[in-house]
């Protein structure tokens, strides 16, 4: 699964955007959708490899104990929230998650999905976006039965959305074998525009759903994440191969973006450049 090298300089810039919209409202619900960068549990309750629930895992969360985020302690979403000024959202899968606390939002991120519906298919059991869309959707009813539609429209427009995807669709996808089923239909630059063109389709989805405040992350050095660097470095250089996947989709992802802000006539989606921001961080450590 892709992974975060540098979590703190993530949630800075990330901070900065949810300052920027905190000001509009003083409290607001917060979503989640993804991968296990933002995955915050909801895997522990899926027959599944994709989990996070023993050591090491958790060994810095207040309680010490691994709560199925993939993290030592706190993930991107809990950062989120605290900045928000709101508790962390729990999983949707969670049996806690009901009556008022459904009000706080609700995290839907699975480890190992990706944009593509066969990307982590080694990992069977997860909840891929299309269906964490569905569970959204679900949501939204429940949340009718509760508070009433229309209060229930101004909650989920006025939320704050972090979608987090595309890494997986590399690492556990077009390079996860050798001469795998997407390299040998695509070469890489034109896998990433197809992954780009499908991930359109799924903002927009976003915001038919009613979202209006989305962040939206690109992938970080996918050749430093240490499993790669495991399995592709002799020398404990990054791969070059999988830098060059991530510099070929962030560029695009942005302008997918502006694509999408201009269609709507207003700037619902906000892209988060965190391939630059773990450079930056590996690069020039004294900054933080």
């Amino acid at each position: 699964m892709a992974s975060s090298m540098a979590l703190a300089c993530y949630i800075i810039v990330l901070g900065v955007s949810v300052v920027c919209w905190k000001g509009a409202e003083a409290q607001r619900a917060f979503f989640v959708f993804g991968d296990s960068l933002v995955d915050n549990g909801n895997n522990n309750y899926l027959a599944t490899s994709a989990r996070a629930d023993a050591p090491p895992y958790g060994i810095d969360y207040p309680t010490r104990r691994a709560t199925g985020r993939f993290s030592n302690g706190y993930n991107i979403p809990d950062f989120i929230s605290q900045a928000l000024g709101a508790e962390s959202t729990l999983p949707y899968l969670d049996p806690e998650l009901n009556g008022e606390r459904l009000l706080v939002g609700a995290n839907f991120a699975s480890a190992g999905i990706g944009i593509l519906n066969d990307t982590g298919i080694q990992f069977v059991n997860i909840i891929r976006i299309y269906r964490q869309l569905q569970y959204w959707e679900e949501y939204q009813q429940r949340v009718s039965a509760i508070i009433g539609s229309e209060q229930t429209q101004s909650l989920i427009n006025g939320a704050l959305v972090l979608i987090t995807l595309g890494g997986n669709d590399f690492v556990n996808n077009y390079y996860l074998v050798p001469y795998s089923a997407r390299s040998r239909q695509y070469n890489l630059p034109d896998y990433v525009k197809y992954i780009i063109s499908e991930y359109k389709k799924i903002l927009a989805r976003l915001y038919e759903l009613g979202a209006r405040r989305v962040l939206v992350t690109g992938t970080g050095p996918l050749g430093c994440v240490p499993a790669e660097l495991a399995q592709r470095s002799s020398n404990g250089e990054c791969s070059a191969e999988l830098q060059r996947a991530a510099s070929l989709f962030n560029p695009q992802l942005v302008q997918i973006i502006r694509q999408l802000n201009s269609e709507i006539g207003s700037e619902v989606f906000v892209a988060v450049n965190t391939q630059q921001m773990h450079i930056d961080f590996i690069s020039n450590p004294q900054r933080y």
